[in-house]
């Protein structure tokens, strides 16, 4: 369990809306709830099932940089059944890093030392390395997690990732080599409880995954809070760990 919370805090101007349409990946079509039409940067790449559907309710928020191209970045989306999400796939890697700085990931707070987006195995960057003396390098793997098709139950991934399975197989080699390597699943979403893998929608992960942990590769999964979007100074917390079925 986490030994303190870890939070980010929500852009200090956030703008509720209405989801007209998900686009190319990176574009969102919105209506703002003062009636102004906007087109917002999607910061996710992913298929983003369960959380794009016409007419749910998200929230928006200036773009920091006055000179980006689009002037609106779409930070949360609240679905028809009440999930609230995150949308930023960047979020889960701030998250685990301020946990990490501060100690408060039980199963790895042993190390002191931490370097992030480190080069190993062929073409393959870790989120973190983790370091200690005298102790086994730790290569650890953060992956967002936002979809839910079962209420309490989450799932990775949304859509096929190639990439996600060969990280798999990067931490199984660096344990075969005697190091410590973890996946940890950051779970940007209300009413998590427990989490799976959603082997219909990728079944080649989910055999590099089962691969890994049969390897000793460790699995963690940890569920955020976030805050209601419509308050003032909300936050989102990594909250706690959730079970990983398998």
């Amino acid at each position: 369990m986490l030994s303190g919370v870890v939070a980010m805090k929500m852009p200090d101007t956030l703008h509720r809306g209405r989801l007209v349409r998900r686009y190319k990946r990176f574009l969102a079509d919105i209506v703002l709830d003062d009636g102004r039409e906007i087109t917002a940067h999607c910061p996710n790449p992913g298929s983003m099932m369960g959380l794009k559907e016409e007419g749910v309710t998200v929230w928006v928020s200036p773009a920091a940089n006055p000179k980006a191209k689009l002037g609106w970045r779409w930070d949360f989306v609240r679905r028809r059944d009440g999930i609230l999400a995150g949308i930023d796939t960047n979020a889960p890697n701030r998250l685990v890093k301020e946990a990490l700085g501060a100690g408060r990931i039980a199963e790895v707070a042993v190390y002191h030392d931490m370097r992030a987006e480190v080069p190993y195995r062929e073409g393959s960057r870790v989120d973190f390395l983790l370091t200690g003396e005298g102790l086994p390098d730790c290569w650890l793997e953060v992956k967002n997690v936002h979809l839910m098709r079962e209420p309490g139950l989450v799932e990775f991934p949304d859509s096929v990732t190639a990439r996600g399975a060969k990280h798999m197989g990067d931490l199984a080699a660096m344990r075969a080599g005697g190091a410590r390597a973890v996946v940890l699943f950051c779970v940007q979403m209300t009413g998590a409880e427990r989490m799976a893998l959603a082997d219909d929608l990728d079944p080649a992960y989910g055999r590099a995954f089962d691969a890994a942990m049969a390897a000793g590769v460790e699995v963690l999964a940890y569920a955020c809070r976030i805050d209601d979007p419509d308050g003032a100074g909300g936050e989102v917390v990594l909250d706690r760990r959730i079970p990983v079925e398998r």
